[in-house]
């Protein structure tokens, strides 16, 4: 049976798990439950590479009670940045992907409800959006496979920039056509000025793309982060907490839930 990560909750709050062994998120998931968490995300690049498996995903998984799992698998930890070839060098990019691939395959099988496949699978690009045509056919067949098994598609695209709308629309409709249910594109804004414009294309986006979308920025991001949702944007991703293992940006969950309730536009 399928499963639809936006099946169950218009707008769920996802609580973003980065770990590197399952024991150091119980607590984290077990507080998050008691304070109304609609979602997990479990970004697996995090965890140490002997607990990358099957065994691994369905303990964390059973520890979330049900609630949907978004589950990203990158090449590299730290998605704040651009790649560098400093990243990369010695290895076989198409093959390490390959190898992530698979990862993404059993994370389906293991009850992950949403995958996220980078735009640039198989062939990295500035905008992790790659235009080689092979690698375009393999993430296309990657997503009828996630899909086979039984799960959703995110499509991701990070540009560690601030990107015009026609920038933005354009990935939107490319992630859409390659098959993803679900569009993620992560900007940057330096200032006010910035924010205020992406916050206008997620706006733009709910009018014009058709498909559920996730549009988020770094930098100068504080209003884009917490009325994305507002404005068309599917989910918001949270942190429990604010630590070494969170990401900044993201607000915390008890702040979207006071955010959510409260405003009413």
């Amino acid at each position: 049976m399928r499963k639809h990560f936006l099946g169950k909750t218009a707008h769920p709050l996802t609580v973003m798990i980065q770990c590197e062994r399952p024991d150091d998120a119980v607590e984290r998931i077990r507080r998050s439950l008691a304070l109304g968490a609609d979602a997990f995300g479990l970004q697996t690049e995090w965890l140490q590479d002997d607990l990358r498996h099957a065994d691994t995903y369905r303990q964390m998984f059973e520890l979330m009670q049900g609630k949907p799992c978004y589950v990203t698998h990158y090449r590299i930890k730290n998605q704040s940045r651009p790649y560098g070839p400093e990243d990369f060098r010695g290895q076989d990019v198409a093959a390490l992907d390959e190898t992530l691939a698979d990862g993404l395959r059993t994370l389906a099988k293991s009850g992950a409800a949403l995958v996220d496949v980078m735009g640039d699978m198989f062939c990295p690009h500035p905008d992790q959006l790659t235009d080689d045509a092979q690698a375009v056919r393999r993430q296309m067949a990657l997503i009828d496979d996630l899909h086979a098994i039984g799960t959703d598609v995110l499509m991701s695209s990070h540009l560690f920039r601030f990107a015009p709308a026609e920038r933005v629309l354009e990935i939107a409709f490319e992630q859409k056509r390659r098959g993803a249910d679900i569009i993620k594109i992560v900007t940057f804004a330096d200032f006010m000025e910035q924010q205020l414009e992406n916050l206008r294309i997620t706006a733009l986006l709910k009018r014009e793309l058709g498909a559920p979308f996730l549009f988020l920025s770094g930098g100068e991001s504080s209003l884009h982060r917490r009325l994305g949702f507002k404005l068309g944007c599917c989910m918001t991703l949270c942190a429990y907490e604010h630590d070494e293992r969170s990401t900044p940006a993201q607000p915390l969950l008890t702040e979207m839930q006071t955010i959510r309730d409260s405003l009413h536009f």
